[in-house]
């Protein structure tokens, strides 16, 4: 399994995705090789934040220590390299660039960032896609050392290395897609990365997609034939009984709207102040907690200073661990208004600590969940009308309370796992045969 991220270090929902499957494949009996992206940490002793990333972390300690019921048929194998999900060409640009002069420091030697040495520790490449082809030739090492069945790549960043290393061991490949460049970037799609997935998807055996929103993109936008594709659905952790704690912080009389996720235009921040400001027009006792980061952010903070309400929103940055759990217990309603979303995570875990969820009918998770509210993306009429109606009826409030948490019950990784197995022994099958 070819992967960009694992907790406990995260950017966002593929970690999660990547945990809760693997987490599930080890319980049914799969074994699973995971093949990550490791950094050499930049020097730490240059700031007194202490930042943990990657490159702190004993994969193996941890799968021992701390994993070891939970993942005992995993094992973690490291790349070194410095990619990471939800990165782009000028962010890459800037992190080989610390990581080269935070090498020379601590080393004393100069360290080059050219291509000459691809797919040798600790020479980056000097941009984004030299690095990922780089990467997929340190896999196809990796890969000669060990003896599997199938390789599952997960996301474009990890497709070079799934079709290299297919190509040298002759396994068959699935490739998962989590998002497409389309989901991304809207019709301005950036080219290269486009050529990536397509080459991806040609070239495995089969795709998993996490929804039939993402599986008909992949069929129109890809050139792709349908009995190719299956939808594998993703799963929640349980978290406890679901209950809701209590609310803390923040004035009593006060109501919470929660958006957690990246601050990107896929996520539409921009549609949540909109509603926010008409909100706050027929009711003043409200926060609107945007929880994450991105691109977008300052662009976001700017906008919510020019329509007025910046005192009613608070922006907490990227939240992890206990935090997201505290902020899902503030909230009296979760609002995803993605403008495209692949499956969205998120509010299954909102329905899971017990939150009412309002979603944009243009995700892949509107498919799976009855008892939410859902509004199009663009339409903030309709988004605020449905964020006032949940704050001020309770019987509303309780109702989709109830049968939300109920209904996401029923979203098992496990459920996902096995459909991933079916998928493999398919695979696995056919190449015998052929």
């Amino acid at each position: 399994m070819l992967g960009w991220e694992f907790p406990p270090f995260i950017s966002g929902g593929l970690g999660t995705a990547c945990y809760g499957l693997t987490k599930a494949m080890s319980k049914l009996g799969l074994e699973v090789a995971f093949v990550l992206p490791r950094a050499v940490s930049a020097g730490k002793e240059s700031t007194h934040v202490k930042m943990k990333t990657p490159a702190d972390i004993n994969y193996s300690r941890l799968n021992l220590e701390e994993y070891e019921q939970e993942l005992k048929n995993v094992k973690f194998k490291m790349i070194d390299s410095p990619l990471r999900p939800y990165e782009t060409a000028e962010s890459f640009k800037h992190e080989i660039e610390e990581l080269i002069q935070a090498k020379q420091s601590r080393c004393n030697v100069t360290i080059s960032s050219g291509g000459a040495d691809v797919g040798q520790p600790g020479h980056y490449s000097g941009d984004m896609y030299s690095e990922i082809h780089r990467y997929a030739a340190a896999a196809v090492r990796l890969a000669l050392q060990d003896d599997f069945d199938v390789i599952h790549a997960h996301d474009w960043m990890t497709y070079p290395a799934g079709i290299a290393v297919a190509a040298v061991t002759g396994r068959p490949l699935v490739v998962h897609v989590h998002s497409t460049e389309f989901d991304r970037s809207g019709e301005h799609v950036n080219q290269m990365i486009y050529d990536i997935e397509r080459a991806g998807m040609h070239a495995a055996n089969k795709i998993i997609a996490v929804s039939y929103l993402t599986r008909n993109i992949v069929i129109s936008r890809y050139g792709i034939t349908g009995d190719k594709v299956e939808v594998v659905y993703n799963g929640v952790e349980r978290n406890g009984n679901g209950l809701n704690f209590g609310k803390s912080s923040i004035r009593k009389d006060e109501k919470i709207v929660l958006f957690l996720g990246r601050i990107t235009m896929q996520k539409g921040p921009e549609y949540f102040l909109g509603a926010a400001k008409k909100v706050l027009e027929v009711m003043d006792n409200v926060k609107f907690v945007m929880a994450g980061s991105g691109d977008m952010m300052r662009k976001t903070v700017e906008l919510a200073a020019q329509l007025g309400i910046g005192s009613k929103v608070l922006f907490t940055g990227f939240l992890r661990g206990e935090d997201v759990r505290r902020v899902y217990e503030l909230a009296d309603l979760y609002v995803m208004p993605s403008v495209s979303e692949p499956f969205g995570i998120a509010p299954l875990e909102a329905l899971n600590h017990d939150i009412p969820v309002l979603i944009s009918r243009q995700s892949g998770v509107s498919e799976v969940l009855t008892h939410v509210l859902k509004a199009d993306f663009w339409d903030v009429n309709e988004i605020a009308n449905k964020i006032v109606a949940v704050l001020k009826y309770p019987p509303l409030q309780m109702t989709l309370k109830e049968h939300g948490n109920f209904e996401v019950r029923k979203l098992k990784w496990e459920d996902a796992a096995e459909k991933c197995r079916m998928v493999y022994e398919q695979v696995v099958s056919s190449a015998v045969c052929v």
